[in-house]
């Protein structure tokens, strides 16, 4: 099954905990908050039309990454 992630940025708290846990997915930009990347780059501006596909072997840190981002800002759903 694949999957899609995206970070509402109007939830994030910008701890970078998503960035520490799963850094091919998730980075922090200038204005402190996170945001989801992969091979083409940072989708910036963020919210949920700024979808990253989720890499094989790169679920499990996705998925914890959500579960411990303090801002509950991460969401992921099936593609």
């Amino acid at each position: 099954m694949a999957y899609n992630v995206w970070i509402d940025q109007d939830l994030c708290t910008g701890d970078g905990i998503c960035a520490e846990i799963a850094p091919k997915l998730f980075t922090l930009l200038d204005d402190g908050l996170a945001y989801v990347q992969d091979s083409g780059g940072v989708k910036n501006p963020g919210g949920p039309s700024a979808l990253v596909a989720v890499p094989d072997g790169e679920l499990d840190g996705c998925v914890e990454a959500a579960e411990e981002c303090p801002g509950e800002c991460i969401f992921i759903e099936v593609a």
